[in-house]
């Protein structure tokens, strides 16, 4: 098994989400330990030689930043802390994101700019390695200073305390730590706060929803295209030298990409009747492209924010610095989670325009895509299903980040509420894979119904792959069943679950 090293390096998505999805082991490289210490070993010398007050060190917190804090009782503030700002609440946040929690929160520490133990950054590594996953809630993160409350639950997981999951079981941190012989981890000055302030939640569900974003484009493409050949769709809208002249990148990808799945199709080519296509399909270059431009915006902002140093306050041991700031305000999470819920719910919307249109017994295709329309009703309902899904996907797009309220007596006067984009946009993705399955089914039945043969070699395999997870529909049948199966079927097919 491959061990991944962390020793400040700059990580990418796609490379973060390969070694995640490998199970390969993460551990701290010699730069990465050395930092760590040197900075731990600067805080210890400089707590020892300073009288006055240093934020989050020998004072309270938040409006309390005024209360100093005697040195014999600074491991007791920071277990406080973490004890009294676990306070999450609401649906448990899912493991997959938890993990990759712990793993950001290691590459933030890291850098040596925290005064964390190097105990403490292994352990988090040991947790994440060795499928410890903390039990966290959704709801309690005003995304500043940044996500308190849900890294205050892996805190509590570090220090003995809390729940855990381990090998598929809630269990009491306590008696997991017993099993595997170690012992909690004893917080230092800082440490909690450390541990606290971050934006591992937004930043965690983020790189998931940009990660699956980049896939569920993939399958947005198949599933216009395919729709695209049933309807008897024209070809024209997605000419290299029309998409050009717009200049905008996402649309000159999305019109290759079409182009490349319908490459070899007899349908494209054949003689049209009609002149033009409805937007849904005439569009699909100009719309699937201006998503496919947001998720490349949404992918930097999170794979800077991964790359770096969210805590406060932060230590800089070489310039004999330690700075109270703002870098843990979630405000650049906020508004790409926010952007990046809209485009991918647009992605739906167009989708189940398609499926209304494959649904109107135009073009060569039966009412509602089943033969004997009336005595069957085919997939009219499924349509009703696409819009209800969508509709509420619109909900989920009102922005969170426009979003303030005041907190800890107005210290923290200004939040980025990403916390709430952050598991709204969870949804909208979890939505959209449904919205997808069901197109691919409307679409599968339309290509059947005019001869599959005559599509394109790539739509040809991807439809006799999807036929061995759902069925062609010959007359009415319990439909919820194929489309959860279809959903599950897109997910699968393009590796997005981990």
């Amino acid at each position: 098994m491959k061990v991944i090293v962390l020793d400040h390096q700059q990580f990418e998505i796609d490379e973060l989400f390969q070694f995640i999805r490998s199970r390969n082991k993460v551990e701290l490289g010699e730069n990465a330990r050395k930092a760590i210490l040197k900075c731990r070993e600067y805080l210890n010398d400089k707590m020892e030689n300073t009288e006055g007050n240093i934020y989050g060190i020998n004072t309270g917190f938040g409006s309390l930043y005024d209360q100093s804090i005697s040195k014999e009782d600074l491991a007791k503030l920071q277990v406080n802390l973490v004890r009294s700002h676990a306070c999450g609440t609401g649906e448990e946040t899912p493991s997959n994101i938890v993990r990759t929690m712990l793993l950001f929160k290691a590459i933030g520490l890291h850098y040596g700019h925290s005064g964390v133990q190097l105990e403490t950054v292994e352990r988090l590594l040991y947790f994440y390695n060795h499928d410890i996953i903390p039990v966290v809630y959704e709801q309690g993160s005003l995304g500043a200073s940044g996500d308190l409350s849900p890294l205050a639950h892996i805190a509590l997981a570090l220090i003995g305390e809390g729940e855990v999951y381990y090998k598929g079981k809630r269990m009491s941190t306590a008696e997991v730590l017993t099993s595997l012989d170690l012992s909690p981890i004893q917080l230092q000055s800082k440490e909690g706060l450390a541990l606290l302030n971050g934006t591992q939640f937004m930043s965690a569900y983020l790189a998931h929803s940009v990660y699956e974003g980049k896939q569920i484009l993939k399958q947005a493409n198949i599933n216009a295209a395919m729709s695209l050949e049933a309807y008897d769709g024209r070809i024209d809208p997605f000419t290299p030298s029309v998409n050009k002249i717009r200049n905008q990148a996402g649309q000159i990808k999305t019109a290759e990409a079409i182009r490349g799945i319908l490459a070899g199709s007899q349908f494209i080519t054949q003689e049209k009747v009609h002149v033009q296509d409805p937007y849904s399909f005439r569009c699909v270059p100009q719309v699937h492209g201006a998503s496919w431009d947001t998720l490349d915006h949404a992918e930097q902002v999170v794979t800077r924010e991964i790359n770096a140093v969210t805590d406060n306050p932060t230590i800089f041991p070489d310039e004999d610095l330690i700075v109270s700031a703002g870098n843990f305000h979630g405000q650049p999470l906020a508004l790409a989670l926010d952007f990046l819920a809209i485009a991918l719910a647009e992605l739906g919307n167009i989708s189940e325009r398609r499926i209304y249109k494959l649904m109107g017994g135009m073009r060569g295709l039966p009412a509602f895509l089943v033969a004997q329309p009336g005595l069957n009703s085919g997939f009219m309902i499924a349509q009703y299903t696409a819009a209800s899904i969508v509709s509420q996907n619109k909900q989920l797009c009102t922005p969170a980040s426009v979003d303030s309220i005041d907190s800890s007596n107005g210290q923290e006067d200004h939040v980025s509420m990403g916390a709430n984009a952050a598991t709204k946009l969870y949804r909208v993705v979890e939505n959209l894979w449904q919205i997808l399955g069901i197109e691919l089914m409307t679409a599968s039945q339309g290509v059947e119904f005019k001869g599959v043969e005559k599509t394109s070699s790539v739509l040809k395999d991807a439809h006799q792959d999807f036929r061995k997870a759902v069925p062609f529909i010959k007359e009415d049948e319990y439909m919820s069943t194929y489309l959860r199966t279809s959903k599950d079927y897109v997910k699968k097919s393009n590796n997005s679950t981990l």
